[in-house]
């Protein structure tokens, strides 16, 4: 398989590469900062077009929309200004939706899958307050990936969502509940048994179907 992840520089983008590689695939992995085979900031257009060209024809069996922000992690109330929404909502709901729609072409070649990490936190049920826009950040993204869902079944294109668990990243922190590998392990299980059966579904990394 061909696989690209975004946001494979660290964490667990670069956790999930390294498995894929390992698995013996080929992973095509982005990062804003250069590290990777594409230079990509999901929130650039022009960067968006210069990785359409650069894999231009190339089959992609599954794209993993990792790349995000949490950029108001701690605030309170009085907090949150604007120019942090607009950062926050360009990486994790426009810069998702970017890099989908560079990658179509090659997707119909492959009648590949989309995999798009969200977070428990996108859920309605779960509001306990704080951390504003990046739940509504991930809201969004959930919204997108079932509406995309609905579109993309005609061509071949299976799309899920997915809670990646509380995870022991730089996002997440040391106290997080799971470790990197724990989640990739469950996050990969789940990448492989999405299908046109299961589009638009929102599922944890150990498999729960999870309340939107």
């Amino acid at each position: 398989m061909h696989i690209v992840i975004t946001g494979a520089n660290r964490g667990l983008g670069k956790t999930l590469a390294d498995q894929y590689r390992s698995a013996g695939h080929a992973v095509t992995g982005t990062a804003r900062n250069g590290s990777g085979e594409v230079l990509l900031d999901v929130s650039d257009p022009a960067q968006h077009r210069a990785m359409s060209e650069q894999l231009q024809g190339r089959p992609v069996d599954l794209l993993i929309c990792n790349a995000g922000v949490y950029l108001d992690k701690g605030h309170d109330i009085s907090g949150y200004p604007a120019e942090m929404w607009e950062q926050t909502f360009a990486a994790n709901v426009t810069g998702v939706f970017l890099t989908i729609q560079a990658l179509l072409p090659n997707l119909r070649k492959a009648e590949g899958k989309i995999a798009i990490v969200s977070s428990q936190m996108a859920s309605h049920t779960r509001a306990p307050g704080g951390s504003y826009i990046y739940r509504a950040s991930k809201a969004a993204a959930l919204n997108l990936g079932r509406n995309l869902a609905a579109d993309l079944r005609g061509d071949g294109i299976a799309v899920g969502i997915y809670h990646p668990g509380w995870v022991q990243t730089d996002m997440g922190g040391a106290a997080a509940d799971i470790t990197v590998d724990q989640a990739v392990a469950g996050l990969t299980d789940r990448f492989a048994a999405l299908s046109l059966d299961t589009t638009g579904c929102f599922e944890t990394w150990d498999g729960r179907a999870h309340d939107y």
